[in-house]
């Protein structure tokens, strides 16, 4: 699992991929820090991060095409799959080195804590509760990306399809509390309960519950589970 986080990593530097999901995601975080905290002198980062919780229905894309359907379109992933690791460690390895690409990101905007801790008085807590909250939202995307690039062999459709089902979930959780389906009046209520949007904004707001932790944990290990049982199951084909 190391070694093919360590290769994945190594790819997203050796190719511009790495450096342009970086450089958009500091460039509109950036600009919402601008607009949102200097412009309009105030402390509270929470505003950013609510600001930035479509950012990864735009950026993640860049960063989880690649990761299964290139070796799938260039045929290494038979080297993959005829290996003798685990299709799970194979999987997790891939996952972690986007985890871990996303994570220096977000390292990346310190300048912007360092900057309201300079001019104002933030509440700390409220700022590691929400860049918990937002990377907890991240990792959940990476996932989605991920099972995305494992069902198709080219980085095109997998970069489309992740947005797709990111747009749907934005969608969804916005039109969901209102929606009034006839013989179906629990339906909002469902859709509530599973809206990652909600439980995320619990975070920006300095609420950390167990059942929001347990919730992104558990959505993050059934998508890896399903992407594990995708490549598995072709590997069994090609067998």
């Amino acid at each position: 699992m190391r070694a093919i986080s360590r290769r994945e990593m190594q790819s997203y530097f050796y190719t511009p991929l790495g450096y342009v999901f970086m450089g958009v995601f500091l460039l509109l975080t950036g600009v919402f820090f601008l607009s949102g905290n200097l412009l309009s002198m105030n402390a509270n980062l929470g505003v950013l991060f609510d600001s930035l919780s479509f950012l990864f229905m735009l950026v993640m894309p860049l960063l989880t095409m690649r990761l299964l359907s290139e070796e799938k379109r260039t045929r290494t992933d038979q080297l993959l799959l005829t290996s003798p690791l685990p299709v799970g460690a194979i999987v997790a390895g891939k996952y972690l080195a986007a985890l871990t690409v996303l994570a220096m990101t977000m390292l990346l905007t310190a300048p912007c804590v360092a900057i309201v801790f300079a001019y104002g008085e933030p509440h700390a807590p409220l700022i590691l509760s929400g860049y918990l909250g937002f990377f907890l939202l991240g990792a959940s995307y990476v996932a989605v990306g991920l099972i995305m690039s494992a069902v198709t062999e080219s980085q095109l459709t997998a970069a489309v399809a992740t947005f797709g089902v990111n747009l749907m979930i934005q969608f969804v959780d916005s039109v969901g509390p209102s929606l009034n389906v006839p013989l179906m009046p629990w339906l909002p209520s469902v859709i509530g309960w599973l809206s990652l949007y909600d439980r995320y904004y619990a975070f920006t707001a300095g609420l950390i519950g167990a059942s929001d932790l347990v919730y992104f944990l558990s959505l993050i290990l059934v998508l890896l589970f399903l992407t594990v049982r995708i490549i598995d199951r072709r590997r069994w084909r090609s067998a």
